[in-house]
């Protein structure tokens, strides 16, 4: 059989796992009667993915068009999982490169481009959401031209197909002519263009199943059945069952094992096979010990292949478990020791973590708040109670001189909230390095700025901009330490006493800020329950009834209060201060003071004064 193998690469939200939804569908993967036929993200199965709209995790799948079998690598769009992007893509020799027709080329776009052409990947271009009101086709295509003149390496990569698509409605053309538009949408689901495009322009890989087998490991999978399955592109050679085998791993020695069985990925499913073939993708049980970068290959003929290059974090949190006197009340997994096995876990898989002991703390390190925040999620609903530090950006000294990371910062806002976007990111030391008008009604502003610049950005601009500013960055470069950052928070509004907060104890509070938590809502001493309008931090007894007289009985005189801010994950995470924890707990996200007692907690900081 013909086989084909091809990534998807995208900016977040431009349509990459719809238009695969559309491939799976089309190319009859499923029957007619199967759920995944009245299915919208059927790869995003992942609670988080389907809950954010975002791909965190890159997945194969398989379809067969014209006696060819195409396999296809979903990979995410945000730069905090571009981690996932760089293991993967070496299995591919084309890339589906899916463009929003009105956001054009963005950050990521940008990103997954570049790595593609390096790795030599032939690309198509698909400009998809062509039916969107604003759309800006013509702006798109010159960014894309310019794009692709920045970042090719080799003067053809320069020639590249270009397809028009409505992902959401399963449909793509070759040509089209937008004066017909209204009658060109209407016509009938139809993706063929695309699966032509791949057959034509994709190139087939060389067999070479007389040589030595040998496989790069991209992906780790786990079942409670086959225990561990290695995945990656077979590079040469074929690989069976009961095969005998070399695990080669980086720094360490070859270890022999067994190959138990072998998968190939049809739709959805892997499906075992009795050989897998050079150029096809497949998931080999029985090598207990194989991690991502690792090669395995023909016992006779024991020969590693270049591990993958992954960029390093940007930012890091300290982790550990939780000691607030909420300890054990909501959570299942609580001790250090559980955590560390969880962490550990965690980096077979995740190869953009990392993690290291650092004075007797657990710090863990990865690509932005969202990848480290999806993680703490995850653990959140596995049942595990935390407490995490601030998160702090990882610099690095270069030739003598420590330099941070500098990232490439796209902001799309409404006209009306440009003032109040550029003032913000003037705190924060954002250097405009252009600005360009979307629409009559909104704008692109591109900034230059430090990584510790971005830290808690995301919920202040979207305040600032009642919730419509799109942002999105990317690593840029690393620079040498800028000047430091004004504090951009007030101080916080601290529970002054243990107990359940009520609705008297709560006016005093709200009078001198945001709140986050409402009445019958059990605090603690020390445990941050609003912020407060001035910089300095205030203690406010939550938990103080109003005094009963003979005239006056409980229950009188209603107290109306403005209902809690709440907030996410990321939200809070980029809320911490230096001396402040946030505690995760599978019921709720709390914010503490690190030392709970106000008498040390003055101590300690005359001691810094």
């Amino acid at each position: 059989m013909n086989l084909r193998n091809i990534a998807i690469i995208a900016h977040v939200d431009h349509g990459k796992t719809t238009i695969v939804d559309g491939l799976l569908k089309q190319s009859k993967t499923f029957r007619d009667n199967e759920s995944e036929m009245n299915q919208d993200l059927i790869l995003d199965s992942n609670d988080q993915e389907r809950e954010r709209g975002i791909t965190i995790l890159a997945k194969n799948t398989a379809v067969i068009y014209k006696d060819t079998k195409i396999n296809i690598i979903d990979t995410p769009g945000h730069s905090d999982f571009g981690g996932e992007v760089e293991r993967t893509l070496n299995m591919a020799d084309g890339a589906l490169l899916v463009v929003d027709s009105q956001e054009g080329p963005m950050p990521q776009t940008k990103f997954v481009l570049k790595k593609a052409l390096e790795l030599g990947l032939k690309i198509i271009v698909i400009v998809n959401k062509i039916d969107k009101k604003d759309a800006l086709i013509k702006n798109s295509l010159h960014k894309i031209y310019d794009l692709f003149l920045e970042l090719a390496t080799h003067e053809s990569q320069l020639e590249f197909p270009i397809l028009y698509a409505i992902g959401r409605d399963g449909k793509a053309w070759k040509d089209f002519d937008f004066s017909k538009l209204a009658e060109l949408t209407a016509a009938p689901a139809d993706f063929t263009p695309i699966f032509e495009a791949v057959l034509k322009h994709v190139p087939q890989p060389e067999s070479r199943d007389s040589e030595p087998f040998q496989m790069l490991v991209s992906t780790l999978d786990w079942d409670n059945y086959k225990g561990k399955y290695a995945i990656g592109r077979v590079t040469r050679g074929v690989v069976k069952p009961g095969m005998p085998v070399v695990l080669i791993s980086s720094g360490g020695k070859p270890e022999k094992n067994i190959v138990e069985r072998v998968f190939v990925n049809r739709g959805l499913k892997r499906v075992e096979t009795e050989i897998g073939v050079s150029g096809d993708i497949v998931s080999i049980t029985g090598i207990k010990n194989a991690g991502i970068g690792d090669t395995v290959c023909d016992a006779t003929t024991p020969e590693a292949l270049p591990t993958i290059k992954i960029e390093e974090p940007t930012l890091a949190i300290s982790i550990g478990p939780n000691t607030s006197p909420f300890l054990g009340k909501e959570g299942k997994f609580l001790t250090g020791r559980q955590i560390l096995e969880r962490i550990e876990r965690e980096l077979q898989t995740n190869v953009a973590m990392k993690f290291k002991i650092e004075e007797g703390q657990y710090v863990l390190s990865g690509r932005g708040e969202l990848h480290l925040s999806v993680f703490l999620e995850t653990l959140r609903r596995e049942g595990f109670e935390l407490s995490v530090g601030k998160p702090r950006v990882i610099t690095k000294v270069i030739d003598g001189v420590e330099m941070e990371p500098v990232e490439e910062l796209t902001i799309d806002v409404e006209n009306m909230h440009l003032g109040a976007i550029k003032s913000e990111l003037g705190r924060r030391h954002g250097v405009l390095m252009s600005q360009e008008e979307l629409t009559s009604e909104s704008s692109r502003l591109v900034f230059e700025i430090a990584t510790r610049g971005i830290l808690g950005l995301r919920s202040v601009l979207l305040t600032l901009s009642k919730g419509t500013a799109v942002l999105s960055s990317m690593f840029s470069r690393y620079e040498k330490i800028g000047a430091s950052i004004p504090k951009l928070r007030k101080g916080a509004i601290i529970a002054s006493h243990s107990g359940k907060a009520v609705p008297h104890g709560l006016v005093p509070a709200h009078e001198k800020g945001p709140v986050f938590i409402g009445p019958q809502t059990m605090v603690y001493q020390g445990m941050i329950v609003g912020l407060n309008g001035r910089d300095e931090d205030v203690e406010v007894n939550v938990c103080k009834e109003k005094q009963l007289t003979n005239n006056r009985s409980s229950g009188e005189d209603g107290i109306t209060i403005p209902p809690p801010v709440e907030m996410s994950l990321e939200q809070y995470l980029g809320l911490l201060e230096d001396d402040e924890l946030l505690e995760i707990t599978p019921v709720s996200l709390r914010l503490r003071k690190k030392i709970l007692d106000p008498t040390l907690r003055r101590r300690a900081v005359s001691r810094i004064i």
